[in-house]
């Protein structure tokens, strides 16, 4: 099986998820399922079935995680430097409207774009891999095509 690549931060939040998950919701939903039993026919208790339903949704979450986890190659930025890598933040400036945006790059699990995570797999992360500051990155989005350059390269 291939490693998958994520950041310390995004292994510490897949932990934290987890525990939730284990010392939580799963036993409320447990709960749940009981009390729902126990108001009777169980074809027409609709209280049941949407226990039910959640209670597969959190085996399956608490699958995938484990999964992930079990693959997880972590990687701490901070012992990196150079070049534009995977864990690296990136500040760049749109060269054609001179907005700024900063992006962390991440592994897929752990991708926002929302929070400035961007998936290393996106057409953005593999145009800036392994570039430095102050070059220039053409990049073909959806939108079309966008021109960045790099003003900073941090491991934090």
């Amino acid at each position: 099986m291939e490693k998958i690549l994520i950041t310390r931060a995004g292994f510490t939040a897949l932990e934290t998820e987890l525990k939730k998950l284990k010392s939580e919701e799963r036993p409320a939903v447990i709960q749940a399922i009981a009390e729902a039993r126990e108001l009777g026919d169980l074809k027409e208790n609709a209280e049941y079935h949407s226990a039910r339903e959640k209670q597969g949704f959190i085996e399956g979450r608490i699958k995938e995680i484990e999964s992930i986890m079990g693959l997880a190659e972590v990687i701490d930025p901070r012992t990196l430097s150079g070049a534009v890598k995977f864990g690296a933040t990136v500040k760049v400036v749109d060269e054609d409207t001179d907005e700024e945006k900063t992006w962390q790059i991440v592994g897929e699990h752990e991708a926002s774009i929302e929070r400035g995570l961007l998936n290393i797999k996106s057409p953005i992360a593999r145009a800036l891999i392994g570039k430095e500051a102050g070059d220039s990155v053409e990049v073909r989005t959806p939108g079309g095509e966008k021109s960045y350059e790099i003003l900073s390269i941090d491991y934090k």
